[in-house]
């Protein structure tokens, strides 16, 4: 499969290379600026930019965005980002779409968003809307696309690859302690598996242990 990866250089993107290299497949990361990223093929591109978008996808099998505001750029480029990818797509004839998602407007087990705990931190909650609001994009404008939108757990963080994780809707997944956690590279490994198997289709989930 080809895989054309918006954001390869970020925590989250370099394990998705690094998944999806592993099991064989082709990556292409797509960079606002000349750059390196290990192992895979580099375009240059703009993820806001739908002329952009239609070509460096056009050929591909399937596309994922873990894209994330860089740079002084606003929260807002996550929704400018979807309109973006959803017009280019479309424009180059590529349906298939997995996104990196935030965890903040999942419901929490006790009710009410994740986002609106009070133990949320606020300065996290301007990040946690954005994401919600290009959720909604894609809710909204992705019809015509097979896209999929990955939630994580509350805490994802650099860790082990164990290869296991437990799916959810759209409630946070919680241990039997009551905790939320997942690793990056367990992140990865679902993202992947979404792709090879695709399950959600139009719709967002997300993962945890």
């Amino acid at each position: 499969m080809h895989v054309v990866l918006f954001g390869a250089s970020g925590t989250i993107g370099q394990r998705i290379a690094r998944e999806a290299r592993a099991r064989g497949h082709q990556v292409t990361a797509v960079v606002r600026h000349p750059a390196d990223v290990e192992g895979v093929s580099v375009v240059q591109g703009d993820v806001t930019d739908p002329t952009s978008v239609a070509r460096v996808v056009r050929g591909a099998d399937a596309v994922v965005s873990a894209v994330s505001p860089r740079g002084g750029q606003p929260f807002s480029m996550l929704s400018r980002a979807a309109h973006a990818l959803i017009e280019g797509m479309k424009q180059a004839g590529v349906k298939r779409l997995v996104v990196v998602g935030g965890a903040g407007s999942l419901q929490a087990p006790e009710g009410g968003r994740v986002m609106d705990r009070p133990s949320f931190p606020t300065a996290w909650k301007p990040f946690a809307e954005a994401h919600a609001e290009a959720l909604e994009v894609y809710r909204r404008e992705g019809a015509g696309l097979d896209w999929t939108y990955i939630s994580p757990a509350d805490l994802i963080q650099p860790g082990e690859r164990t290869g296991h994780y437990r799916a959810g809707g759209e409630t946070l997944v919680v241990d039997a302690e009551g905790h939320s956690h997942i690793s990056t590279e367990d992140y990865a490994v679902a993202l992947v598996d979404e792709l090879e198997h695709p399950a959600h289709v139009g719709r967002r989930f997300t993962v945890g242990y």
